[in-house]
């Protein structure tokens, strides 16, 4: 049995249990109070917090953003991840915008939204001229049109007020912002596995049936003062997943065995923080759950990170150092602490410590029933059948590291170093393709990177090595020719032994292993009404692949066209082309031959308000799918968003009515839908039939906002949704409610 047993699993979740609705009946208690003591008190949060009335656009409507998230959908095939964590700081700066005459390079770099040489432009102009009287002076800086300072508007603003970091313990829970977040969510229809089984039935097969309930909860209270100062704890239960021990819906002796202690009461995870930021010498301080980006994600990136799309300038990453953990992904975060100080006007020391359990499947065990290796590692996060349970937090991980910066304006180096250390060893189950992949019991990376600026190229790399000699290196330059016109040009070659748990490269592949490939990126601005969009990426695969059994090969291009005439229209055009090779057939032969395949996405998006309260979206997007000689598979996907939303009134919607059609899951398509705020769904159209959803959102007070999602999916060609899965359900139609409740105070 696992070190960690069953009575401190316990200990530990009943305390977090505990802990988080002690708050939450804290913080609605003292609501109301604290509401009416400071309601003629001026304070940092009244300056900067946009309300609903403010009718600013939402993050998830930047067509880039949702392009990113719906590609990292169809990579990950996961459809309802949780993307929190890298819009985090969009989020934050929503609520608290950049004062562009009291920044840094730092600060502006993580926005996410403007390249190196913008940043530099605008931080020199400003050291050259003076303050900005207003925010339309950024057209006179080289490299800002319009449409730069539309996209980053939200985010920043322009004032002579200077709000430092000089605060006092009683300024900060003065002006500070409290906010809890109540979430439900359930899918309507049975499922199969929440369907009556007899005990002879589930002897057989245990783990047919989830051992929870179908509800999905949420629960979260966060503290923030300006972005100086963030904590927080966060709970979450899935579908099939307890609450409560007597949720539990088999209660058999052989069942409960087969458990090991393993349920408790409360929630399936917590995540719990607390984060400094730029206060005097230190950079960043964080104790409990975070994440650290540095370089170009090849040595330390826990988080999930943008890769390909039409916004060839996110090819660069833009490392955040240390930063909260916000979201409810189990597997992408550290546990423990870590601190970044200032030294010497330019140079930065971080140093990170985590330890935390995971889930693994375990491969062996010893007499006494302790854990003696594991064969992988589990990263669903799901624990609702006993195979899912008994694999839940079965591996302690160890990650320790630290990085040595120099950050000057035009210059910046940095050196990482990353040590993973797991307490049993882990035996992967080896093939051909996976025989160079990560199966130990420790590991040690290594990397530099490197970003300078010199006049209008940015260059930009990394390069890095695991502890068993793999290597791996990324080099990059950005290019602004002209304001009309940009460039990007990035080159990566990923050996088939680098080894790292902890990376998140640019890459075709989900990891940044078994890889080498050339990117070439352009933007051009005909006029300030249109812009042009293309890159083609060439890359191979020098070893075997999973259901590739060669080396392989393959190209990926994209051609878009926007234009937007005014604030009011903004469409584009889009032709994306992938080509690959896969295995001829799934066969059990020891290597098969390969065969070309190609998929071509042609689509069009259009958005216009045709009225003051009233904005419309359509898109209509089609798919084609060829795997060698095989016939065609094709797929269409055509939608209507009508989002409505008056100013000064307190309800708004967002509907959407999707129509589709494919020959198969290989032509699905993905499409990123609106959601209650921090809920994302990214789902993949196929087969044929319709889908509905309604997203009602009332604001109560200026406190306190209530959502209500309601969705909808119709099948006309079938009569099993998800067949085969714990999620069948024997019927065409497939509905979800979810509804959350957020206070600020």
């Amino acid at each position: 049995m696992n070190k960690y047993n069953s009575a401190s699993k316990g200990g530990k979740r009943k305390y977090y249990n505990y802990f988080l609705f002690i708050i939450l009946f804290v913080s609605l208690a003292v609501l109301p109070a604290k509401s009416f003591a400071q309601k003629n008190i001026p304070s940092i949060k009244d300056d900067t917090i946009p309300s609903k009335l403010d009718s600013i656009p939402s993050i998830l409507e930047d067509d880039n953003i949702q392009e990113q998230l719906e590609n990292m959908a169809e990579t990950t095939q996961n459809e309802e991840t949780d993307y929190t964590d890298i819009l985090d700081a969009l989020t934050r700066f929503r609520e608290h915008p950049i004062n562009l005459n009291h920044t840094n390079k730092e600060e502006l770099a993580s926005l996410q939204l403007l390249n190196d040489i913008q940043i530099n432009n605008l931080l020199t102009h400003t050291e050259k001229t003076g303050k900005l009287i207003t925010i339309y002076e950024l057209q006179g800086i080289e490299g800002f049109d319009m449409q730069t300072i539309q996209k980053i508007l939200p985010y920043v603003r322009v004032t002579d007020n200077f709000n430092t970091a000089n605060f006092t313990i009683k300024e900060m829970f003065r002006s500070g912002q409290n906010m809890v977040m109540l979430r439900y969510g359930q899918i309507l229809e049975k499922q199969t596995g929440f369907a009556p089984i007899d005990s002879a039935a589930l002897y057989k097969s245990p783990n047919s049936r989830y051992i929870g309930t179908p509800q999905k909860l949420y629960a979260r209270y966060r503290f923030t003062y300006g972005t100086n100062i963030s904590w927080g704890i966060t709970g979450e239960k899935d579908q099939g997943e307890t609450f409560f021990k007597n949720d539990q819906r088999f209660n058999y002796p052989w069942y409960n065995q087969s458990l090991k202690g393993n349920l408790g009461t409360g929630f399936d995870f917590y995540s719990a923080h607390f984060y400094m930021h730029n206060i005097k010498f230190i950079k960043s301080l964080a104790i409990g759950d975070y994440q650290v980006t540095f370089g170009q994600g090849l040595t330390a990136w826990s988080s999930y990170a943008f890769g390909k799309s039409a916004n060839i300038m996110a090819a660069k990453k833009s490392a955040l150092g240390i930063h909260p953990y916000t979201s409810v992904d189990e597997n992408k975060f550290l546990r423990g602490a870590a601190a970044t100080v200032g030294f010497l006007k330019y140079f930065e020391a971080t140093g990170f410590f985590s330890r935390k359990h995971v889930d693994a499947n375990i491969s062996d065990t010893l007499a006494n029933g302790d854990i003696a290796a594991i064969s992988a590692l589990e990263t669903t996060g799901y624990h609702t059948t006993p195979a899912e349970i008994a694999d839940r937090h079965s591996l302690l991980q160890t990650i320790y590291g630290g990085n040595l910066s120099y950050k000057g304006r035009q210059l910046t180096v940095g050196l990482t170093a990353v040590k993973y250390q797991l307490d049993n060893d882990f035996n992967r189950s080896l093939s051909y393709y996976n025989q160079f992949e990560f199966s130990s019991k420790q590991n040690f990376n290594a990397g530099i990177d490197y970003n300078y600026i010199f006049h209008n190229f940015n260059f930009f790399g990394e390069e890095a090595r695991s502890q068993n000699g793999g290597m791996a290196f990324l080099n990059g330059v950005l290019i602004s020719l002209d304001d009309r016109l940009s460039l990007t040009v990035l080159h990566r070659n990923y050996q088939r032994n680098y080894q790292n748990l902890l990376s998140s490269g640019f890459a075709e592949n989900t990891t940044a292993e078994n890889e080498k490939g050339l990117y070439f990126g352009t933007i051009a601005k005909p006029s300030n009404t249109t812009t042009i969009t293309a890159y083609y990426d060439r890359f191979e695969f020098p070893w075997l692949k999973y259901q590739v059994d060669a080396p392989s090969k393959g190209n990926d291009y994209v051609a878009q066209f926007n234009y937007t005439p005014n604030k009011k229209v903004d469409m584009y055009v889009r032709f994306r082309e992938r080509d690959k090779e896969q295995n001829s057939a799934s066969t059990d032969a020891v290597i098969n031959y390969l065969i070309p395949l190609q998929e071509n996405n042609y689509r069009f998006n259009i958005s216009y308000s045709i009225l003051p309260d009233v904005k419309l979206k359509n898109r209509v997007e089609l798919i084609k799918y060829k795997l060698g000689d095989k016939k065609t598979e094709n797929g269409y996907l055509i939608y209507q968003d009508v989002t409505y939303n008056k100013i000064g009134k307190p309800l708004s919607f967002t509907l959407r009515y999707a129509l589709f059609q494919t020959d198969g899951y290989n032509s699905r398509i993905y499409s990123m839908e609106s959601d209650v705020p921090g809920s994302y769904s990214i789902p993949a159209f196929y087969d044929r039939g319709s889908r509905f959803y309604i997203i009602l959102d009332y604001m109560i007070t200026r406190k306190i906002e209530f959502w209500l999602r309601y969705s909808q999916t119709f099948y006309d060609n079938t009569s099993v949704i998800s067949p085969g899965a714990l999620t069948e359900i024997q019927g065409n139609t497939k509905s979800e409610v979810r509804a959350e409740v957020r206070f600020k105070f």
